[in-house]
Parts: structure tokens; C-alpha cells; sequence
């Protein structure tokens, strides 16, 4: 895979602007799994490639008696050679970590802060995007509006 650009829409700012732009965008109000969840699973995930976002749910019994999903708790972006991992913490907070992964198998994983997830998040958007022009409108419409 090269790592190509993303074509660069109204901002102006080039495919890195972009990319800040992204990171900026999703870091913004966002406390909790479930909020990426729902960025990550909204339109944006519908032009992912598929498999490509993964979320895990704790549901309690009014969810399932109600046939509700339930509350995210765990999220997984696999992107090339690393996975991209989100969860709950016991604290209430979010434990994010970043995984490289080699046919399948984990091969290290380390604890990173929020804000090197969302570059790293940014970046594998960028690459499906520059891969994909599905991907690439999509991303253009939740950056550009």
C-alpha cells in the first residue's frame, strides 16, 4: 500500500490540513466509546470498507427487551498493519490503544493518549480514502459538510 494523499476538498489546507481537520473534528465533545461509535458508524462507515469498523455493545436487559443495540463500550478501527482500539474504562474515562498486527496476529500493542489516537485514526481514514473514492466522498462530506 502507498501512503497517498487524500485529495484535499474546500479547506484548502492540503491533505494534512485535512487530516488536523479530522482529528480536530472528532476530538471535539467527544467523552465517551459510544460517541465514536456513532461518528465512526454513522455515513463514514458506510463507504468503510467493510469489517473495517468494529464495535462491541454491553446491552442490559431493557436493550435487549426493547431490541436496542445498547451502549458502546468497545471500538476497533482495523486499518493496515495496526488496529486502532478504543474502550471503556472502569473510571469512566477511555483507555485507547494501538496495536500493529501481521497477518491477523498481534504482534505488540501500547497504550497511547487520545490525541496520538485520533492523528493515528485520522491517518488510516486518509489512506482508505486515498484508496477509495467512496471513502473519499464521504470523508470530504463529513469534513466539508
Amino acid at each position: 500500500m502507498t501512503d497517498q494523499p487524500v485529495p484535499s476538498g474546500d479547506s484548502g489546507l492540503g491533505p494534512i490540513g485535512d487530516v488536523q481537520l479530522l482529528a480536530a473534528m472528532l476530538r471535539s465533545d467527544q467523552t465517551e466509546v459510544a460517541s465514536y461509535a456513532r461518528v465512526l458508524s454513522g455515513a463514514l462507515a458506510q463507504a468503510l470498507p467493510p469489517g473495517m469498523v468494529e464495535t462491541e455493545y454491553q446491552r442490559s436487559v431493557s436493550d435487549r427487551l426493547a431490541g436496542r443495540p445498547g451502549r458502546a463500550v468497545r471500538l476497533v478501527v482495523h486499518g493496515n498493519k495496526r488496529d486502532l482500539e478504543l474502550r471503556e474504562a472502569k473510571n469512566g474515562q477511555i483507555d485507547a490503544e494501538v496495536r500493529q498486527v501481521v497477518h491477523g496476529v498481534t504482534i505488540s500493542r501500547r497504550s497511547i493518549g487520545m490525541d496520538d489516537w485520533l492523528q493515528a485514526l485520522a491517518h488510516d481514514l486518509a489512506q482508505v480514502a486515498a484508496r477509495d473514492s467512496a471513502a473519499r466522498e464521504a470523508l470530504q462530506r463529513l469534513l466539508h459538510g
